[in-house]
């Protein structure tokens, strides 16, 4: 909340300076923050504002504004550089590591994106353009290939002095150690390095089991592997085990908080990149398909429905209900659903255990449903139009849509990611379906199963 609170003093800061012109006092103030903060900061401001902040910063400070760029994330950063000339940001990309420069890049519109490679050196350009032919959200495209790495047949004191006289490596977390051909064949830590005689050979000291990520692999599984393992930082090898990577635990976590985003961005049938303050006709065209496959869904509830006219004409009392059964199913069904996608991006469920999840939530869902059904039909006993057979119907029709919510909250993710589809994508429309459906079935069935006795109560 400090933190927060500093923040919004700066923010409101950068604002009045930015209304009365005291670019000096701006610059001063912008120069003391965070790259984090800045992103924080710069998101917030209106687009005129962020954009003569960002271009001030730019001039005296090109290092803090790229590196703000990347905090904000690379399709709000490319926005911001959008509007610059190529030759500016040609200039300004080798200030941060190239994964962020090369992600910044790709979101550029695709005139100016081939304009700044051919602008940059041919090394940098190089390193970039080989970032951007890995495809996205893998190991390859978000890895940092200046990665430090030693001979096998290096001594300790010579590690030492190699170590010593590269400082533009990005992060040092541990010492890889490769053959003449550039295999990876061990790792050392730091403190081990720094514990044994300047004499001992690398090979003696190293650890040849490491655990490594292939250039392919997706950045969801590398996320996994890195929290499952507690690590720093995880080596990348190409199909020949050659060292060509690295990925920090920095991007991890970016890595964590975008596929968050994501799934929970899919599970509302919103598109991942939406934020905020997108463009209204923006997201009206993103939201808008999976509204209309809403709209097909309900009208199979609605034929549900039509079935049991008569039923609803002869005792209208019903009307007032069917909802509430379709509602309780649809928010069981979500909670379901929520925790099973969970447990499929964490790798936690698959479909050989997935028995014993269904079995779990099944018991879940028919424990509510026998605990809320008996509270809804307590409730339309007591009430003054109400009937203990019409309770005992809502009661009976809850506990059954309650058990289709669970089954179907578990089955229906698991078979769509069994069939290599996202189940975040697609699960919500047709569990929401089954859950009217199967809710306004199950109570109006029984309404006309029992319609005798409740005409008679």
């Amino acid at each position: 909340m400090a933190a927060q609170r500093r923040i919004d003093l700066v923010l409101g800061s950068v604002k009045r300076l930015l209304r009365i012109g005291a670019t000096a006092n701006l610059l001063n103030l912008l120069q003391k923050q965070y790259p984090a903060d800045l992103a924080q900061i710069f998101g917030e401001l209106s687009d005129r504002d962020r954009e003569a902040a960002f271009s001030l910063l730019v001039e005296r400070n090109g290092r803090l504004a790229m590196e703000a760029a990347a905090e904000l994330g690379p399709e709000a950063g490319a926005l911001l550089l959008a509007s610059r000339p190529a030759e500016e940001i040609a200039r300004l990309a080798p200030e941060i590591p190239s994964d962020d420069a090369a992600a910044l890049i790709d979101h550029l519109p695709e005139e100016l994106s081939e304009a700044v490679l051919q602008m940059m050196r041919p090394k940098e350009s190089g390193v970039v353009e080989n970032l951007l032919e890995y495809d996205e959200q893998t190991a390859g495209r978000i890895m940092n290939p200046n990665v430090f790495a030693l001979s096998e047949d290096m001594t300790v004191g010579e590690a030492i002095t190699e170590l010593q006289s590269n400082r533009d490596v990005e992060m040092v977390f541990y010492l890889y150690v490769v053959d003449e051909r550039r295999h990876l064949v061990g790792v050392v830590s730091l403190r081990r390095l720094l514990l044994v005689s300047p004499e001992t050979p690398l090979k003696r000291i190293m650890t040849a089991d490491l655990i490594s990520v292939r250039v392919e692999m997706d950045q969801e599984e590398v996320a996994r592997q890195v929290a499952a393992y507690n690590l720093l930082a995880i080596p990348v090898v190409d199909e020949e085990n050659k060292l060509v990577g690295v990925i920090t635990v920095d991007d991890v976590i970016d890595v964590i908080k975008d596929e968050a985003t994501e799934d929970i961005y899919r599970l509302a049938g919103v598109a991942s990149d939406e934020h905020a303050f997108t463009p209204a006709r923006e997201s009206f065209r993103k939201r808008l398909p999976w509204l209309g496959i809403n709209l097909v869904t309900a009208f199979g509830a609605a034929a549900v429905i039509a079935i049991f006219e008569d039923t609803i004409e002869a005792l209208p009392i019903v009307a007032v209900f069917m909802g509430v059964v379709a509602s309780m199913g649809g928010n069981a069904g979500t909670q379901t659903l929520t925790v099973v996608v969970r447990g499929i991006a964490l790798g936690e469920l698959t479909w050989s255990n997935s028995r014993k999840a269904l079995l779990k939530e099944v018991l879940v869902g028919i424990g509510n449903g026998v605990v809320l059904g008996a509270l809804g039909a307590a409730v339309v006993w007591a009430l003054p139009w109400g009937s203990p057979m019409l309770g005992l119907v809502l009661g009976l029709a809850m506990v059954i849509n309650l058990f289709v919510a669970a089954a179907t909250g578990t089955l229906i993710p698991l078979g769509l990611r069994a069939a290599n589809i996202d189940p975040a994508l697609a699960s919500s429309v047709f569990i929401t379906t089954m859950t009217d459906v199967f809710g306004f079935l199950s109570f109006l069935g029984l309404v006309a199963l029992f319609a005798e006795y409740l005409v008679l109560a």
